[in-house]
């Protein structure tokens, strides 16, 4: 798809998927909205701070025999840290979320199903989750690992949704001894519920990564 002009500030504002409602100014962090085929403001993004992670927009791979070309990020912040869920297209039209704190990648599709679990329920309704509660989900035992309150620090590229600056949500991770992955989120719009597993950078076979000074790729990685 062609560039789009930010109507802010007049920046080319690559568009990569017709689906996705909402970009970010690369230049003036402006949050638009697509528009009857144009861009329209409707806020802004807070600039995103620098971190160490090599993937980018634009850096493409491969998941579930599927290839997928990263378009957009979201990053949270929370009292100890920060991680990336970065959106990536995947080649028959749908996304995936690939989750990546501290080193650590989980490759993530939305599970609305999930919702559906009494537990789940509860939470949504503003019940807590603790930490080594367990779920079940076809036939898998999952136990929370990791419960936090996380604030958005911003968004680019490409997203299906708006990231305000004000965002803030409860955070709620779980895992599986075969690697499997759970993220449960509330926020003030409702819950949802992703559901995947862990993997290694190297298992998405990517390309177009960042590089830094005095770090090498590990071996295997483009």
């Amino acid at each position: 798809m062609p560039d789009i002009s930010c109507p802010s500030c007049g920046g080319a504002v690559p568009l990569r998927r017709a689906a996705l409602p909402y970009a970010v100014c690369p230049y003036c962090q402006s949050l638009l909205v697509r528009d009857d085929g144009d861009l329209r403001a409707v806020g802004k993004s807070a600039v995103l701070p620098f971190d160490v992670s090599p993937i980018v927009i634009g850096t493409r791979g491969s998941a579930e025999g599927l290839a997928f070309e990263v378009v957009g990020r979201v990053r949270w912040g929370w009292t100890d840290g920060a991680w990336n869920e970065w959106l990536l297209a995947m080649g028959d039209g749908t996304t995936r979320w690939l989750g990546e704190a501290m080193g650590t990648f989980m490759l993530l599709a939305e599970a609305p199903e999930v919702c559906d679990l009494p537990a789940i329920k509860a939470f949504a309704d503003g019940g807590a989750i603790t930490p080594g509660y367990r779920v079940t989900i076809n036939g898998q035992r999952f136990r929370a690992a990791d419960i936090k309150q996380a604030r958005c620090l911003g968004g680019e590229g490409e997203l299906p949704f708006a990231t305000p600056p004000d965002w803030t949500m409860t955070s709620v991770d779980f895992r599986n001894p075969d690697g499997g992955s759970l993220s449960v989120q509330r926020d003030a719009h409702g819950t949802s519920a992703w559901l995947g597993r862990y993997c290694e950078l190297a298992d998405l076979k990517p390309s177009g990564l960042r590089r830094f000074a005095d770090w090498a790729l590990p071996e295997g990685l483009q």
